[in-house]
C-alpha cells in the first residue's frame, strides 16, 4: 500500500498543529524585518530587473515578442516560491530536531507546512504581476484565472521533493549544501531566462521530463494573451509531478520510524 492506514485521518486529526506549523514559519519569516512582506516582491523583482539587463538586453535573449520583464517575472513568481519551498522543506526536519524526539505527531506535518507557508509570499508577489500587465498593457483573459489553479501542482512537487530531501538530510547531513547548489542548477534546466521555443524541437522531449517546465510555461500562458497553453506538456508534468509525490511520501513512510533516533 502506499499509504499507511488511516494516514489521511490521522492527518486530519492533527490538524490544529499542521495550521501552527505554517503559521508559526509564517512569524519567523517576517519577525523582526524592516520590510516585512515586502521581501515577497523584492526577491523576484530584483531577479528579473537583473535578467532583462543581462538577458534582455545584451544577450538579446528571445521571449517570443512579449516584453522581457513580464516574460521573466511571470515564471520567477512561481520559481521563486518553488525554490523557496525546497529549502525550508528540505531543512525541516533537521531543524526541527528538538521536536522529533520529544513527542510524536506526523512528521510529515512539518515538511508540508513548510512548502504551505510560502504561498503567502507567492500571494503577495502575484499582486505586483497585476501591476505589471497594466504596465505593460496586457490584457487580461479567462485564462489569467488558471493562475492560482496551477498553485495546486506546483504544492504537491515542492511537497514531494522536500519529503525525499527532509528524508535525506536527516542521514545525510550533505543535502543542506546540496539544495541551494541543486536549485541553482534546476533554474538553468527550466524555461524561465529562455522560451522553450529556443531549443531545438528534437530535444524537446528532453526538457519536458523537468516537471516545472511545464508548469512554468503554463503560468506564463495564463497571463500572456499571445501564448496558449500547452496541454500535452503540462500534462506531463502533472504526471511527473504525481509520480514524484507518490515515490517521495512512500520514500517518508520508510523511514520516518528512524528519523528520532538518528536526528
Amino acid at each position: 500500500m502506499i499509504l499507511k492506514n488511516g494516514w489521511l485521518s490521522e492527518l486530519w486529526h492533527y490538524r490544529e498543529l499542521f495550521y501552527f506549523f505554517i503559521w508559526r514559519d509564517v512569524k519567523v519569516r517576517y519577525k523582526q524585518t524592516v520590510l516585512g512582506a515586502i521581501w515577497a516582491i523584492i526577491q523576484p523583482f530584483f531577479t528579473m530587473i537583473v535578467f532583462a539587463l543581462f538577458f534582455g538586453k545584451l544577450a538579446n535573449m528571445p521571449s517570443d515578442g512579449i516584453p522581457y520583464p513580464i516574460f521573466s517575472y511571470s515564471a520567477l513568481v512561481p520559481w521563486t516560491y518553488f525554490a523557496g519551498a525546497l529549502t525550508l522543506s528540505g531543512n525541516s526536519l533537521v531543524s526541527n530536531a528538538h521536536l522529533l524526539t520529544k513527542v510524536y505527531f506526523p512528521r510529515v506535518v512539518i515538511v508540508a507546512s513548510s512548502t504551505l507557508s510560502g504561498l503567502i509570499d507567492f500571494a503577495i508577489a502575484s499582486l505586483l504581476l497585476l501591476a505589471m500587465m497594466a504596465y505593460f498593457h496586457v490584457q487580461p483573459t479567462w485564462y489569467n484565472l488558471l493562475w492560482p489553479v496551477l498553485i495546486i501542482p506546483l504544492v504537491i512537487l515542492a511537497t514531494g521533493v522536500g519529503m525525499i530531501l527532509a528524508a535525506l538530510n536527516v542521514k545525510y547531513r550533505d543535502i543542506k549544501y546540496a539544495i541551494p547548489f541543486g536549485t541553482q542548477l534546476w533554474l538553468f534546466i527550466t524555461p524561465i531566462i529562455y522560451p522553450t521555443t529556443l531549443v531545438p524541437e528534437k530535444f524537446r522531449w528532453v526538457i519536458a521530463l523537468n516537471p516545472l517546465t511545464g508548469i512554468i510555461e503554463a503560468f506564463r500562458a495564463t497571463i500572456l494573451p499571445s501564448r496558449q497553453v500547452d496541454w500535452q506538456l503540462l500534462s506531463i508534468s502533472l504526471l511527473i509531478t504525481l509520480f514524484v509525490f507518490i515515490i517521495g511520501l512512500i520514500y517518508f513512510q520508510k523511514t520516518d520510524r528512524i528519523f528520532a533516533d538518528i536526528v
